[in-house]
């Protein structure tokens, strides 16, 4: 088997290992209730909706002036 003549350099060493560790997006589909973005075949964390169907009720979150009264 072939060895090299010269050194590789750390910097084309770690170049040639780094081209695998590319991040991937998540991919995302729209709630078909609120439209907010959310992930595949899971319940919306917005509006609690599966398939057309309430499944969670969704707490709404308190603003700082209603926390204030």
């Amino acid at each position: 088997m072939p060895n090299p003549k010269r050194k590789h350099t750390r910097s084309r060493r770690d170049i040639r290992r780094s081209a695998n560790s590319k991040l991937e997006a998540v991919n995302t589909v729209a709630c078909s209730n609120c439209g907010a973005p959310r992930l595949p075949h899971n319940i919306c964390p917005k509006c609690g909706f599966y398939r057309g169907k309430l499944v969670v009720e969704v707490k709404a979150k308190k603003s700082k002036s209603d926390a204030a009264k």
